[in-house]
């Protein structure tokens, strides 16, 4: 693994932690395909319960793609699993719930990745934006599905001038779960982490996916609701919860 991408565990909580504060934690070929080998092993491992994702240093959560990288000729693209999987984590498919902690401004690609967290907390002095345009580029990750996100008129704003927000319009715009002060980022991503690393892994599979499927494919949605409706509700999961409230104690998950 590259010293590029850092890994630390907090029990249940996987931290992954973009380490190139030097390039503004910009995306190579390398790191995304380092990323995607992390959320993909996350997914694999039951002992994972939640991942959260940061960078290094105040600067930047990520500036997007490594601009020199590409105009010298390389293109992160690919169809390799790590690949795959980190385009899994842009379109949000990942099953492991994954809260971003972004300690800086988050551009681009950059906030392609926190598109596809579940929970984002923000640091008061960051900034979002999608300058693509600028470089004769547009977002060609996740960000032309902003409207899902956040009102039309935004996402047309954003991606048409390239301009950034502050970190709290994205608050108020609904793009972030929190705003608070740069040494309180990470702590704040880790106290949502906990707190959802408490609940049952497979209801919380089934809103993941649910939620997002509602908003952005409301026809595909009722068949999945069909499927995650039996799954949870006949699982030991579900008769552990019931039993647990009954019994006054914490409930014992097994993720089946």
């Amino acid at each position: 693994m590259s010293d590029e991408l850092v890994r630390e565990r907090h029990g249940p909580v996987l931290v992954v932690r973009l380490n190139r504060p030097e390039a503004r934690n910009a995306l190579t070929s390398d790191l995304l395909s380092e990323l995607g080998k992390a959320v993909l092993e996350a997914e694999d491992d039951a002992s994972i319960r939640v991942a959260v994702l940061t960078g290094s240093g105040e600067r930047a959560f990520c500036a997007g793609m490594d601009l020199r990288s590409f105009a010298a000729g390389a293109a992160p693209v690919g169809t390799d699993d790590a690949t795959l999987g980190f385009y899994r984590l842009l379109r949000g498919e990942l099953t492991v719930p994954l809260v971003g902690a972004a300690n800086g401004t988050a551009l681009a690609g950059g906030l392609e990745l926190l598109l596809g967290c579940d929970v984002v907390v923000a640091s008061s002095e960051a900034r979002f934006g999608f300058p693509e345009v600028k470089r004769g580029l547009f977002p060609a990750g996740t960000g032309t599905s902003l409207a899902t996100r956040v009102p039309m008129a935004v996402a047309l704003e954003m991606t048409l001038t390239g301009d950034p927000i502050t970190a709290a319009r994205a608050y108020e715009l609904g793009l972030v779960n929190a705003v608070v002060a740069p040494a309180a980022v990470l702590p704040t991503a880790l106290a949502f982490a906990e707190r959802i690393a408490g609940n049952a892994p497979l209801g919380l599979a089934a809103c993941k996916e649910l939620v997002r499927l509602h908003a952005t494919d409301p026809a595909g949605a009722p068949a999945r609701l069909d499927h995650w409706r039996t799954t949870v509700f006949q699982s030991e999961d579900a008769r552990e919860g019931a039993t647990a409230f009954v019994e006054r104690r914490a409930p014992v998950w097994r993720g089946r």
